[in-house]
């Protein structure tokens, strides 16, 4: 029995603080889902998700098994250690109240309750509030199971049908993390229908990392970043 487990439904928002070395798996329960995620330090969220380092440090435009989530002080903040996708996007940020109406229509609490159409900007800042944090703490955000790739011109184009239902991903955390999540469409996603894959969500608990650990040797960057992150747990 894993210590935690919750399934998001789609539109959901989500936050927690997670400990040190717990393995978060994300398992998508319907195809085509998109979880969006900011990840903060939990003890100085000053100290938050740096994707743009991340992306340079790792030399890659996307993430998967091996890649570390870099804060923008250089630490780790989490290790993606096994990943049945191969592509998760870092690039296409996230979708907002104007963009949901304009792609699904108006579909208001008012008129829909729990049914209405939720955006990830706005769940993002009731979650963040319930950590003292507010809108200049938006940062850079990534999707988890979507893939955007690049043309020759920087054009981005959402891949459909990438995730299949069963597509799981699973992060061991390098520091006590705060993750706010927010189970809502791509902003690259085609118009259709209001999106309602579920996510299931499941804590572990973790080894720390060994000195042959994949994600440490996977590039110089990553054993730098895990040594430096040790340093405020000494």
């Amino acid at each position: 029995m894993s210590l935690f487990e919750e399934t998001l439904p789609g539109g959901a928002p989500w936050s927690m603080i997670i400990p040190r070395h717990r393995l978060v798996r994300l398992t998508a329960l319907d195809a085509s889902a998109n979880l969006t995620a900011l990840l903060f330090n939990a003890r100085q969220p000053l100290d938050r998700l740096n994707v743009p380092d991340t992306l340079k440090a790792l030399h890659t435009a996307k993430l998967t098994r091996g890649h570390i989530l870099m804060s923008d002080m250089g630490h780790a903040l989490a290790s993606i250690v096994d990943d049945t996708l191969g592509w998760h996007d870092p690039l296409g940020g996230h979708i907002t109240a104007a963009h949901v109406r304009a792609k699904y229509g108006e579909h208001s609490y008012q008129d829909f309750r729990n049914d209405w159409y939720r955006n990830a900007h706005d769940n993002f800042l009731v979650e963040l509030q319930k950590h003292g944090l507010g809108l200049r703490d938006l940062i850079a955000s990534v999707n988890f199971f979507s893939k955007v790739t690049a043309d020759d011109d920087g054009v981005l184009a959402f891949v459909e049908d990438h995730a299949p239902a069963g597509a799981a991903i699973t992060l061991r955390t390098e520091m006590d993390v705060l993750f706010v999540l927010s189970n809502t469409p791509h902003p690259l996603a085609p118009v259709g229908e209001y999106p309602r894959a579920r996510v299931q969500l499941t804590i572990d608990a973790a080894a720390p990392p060994a000195d042959d650990d994949f994600c440490r040797n996977f590039r110089p960057e990553c054993a730098r970043t895990l040594a430096l992150t040790d340093r405020l747990y000494l």
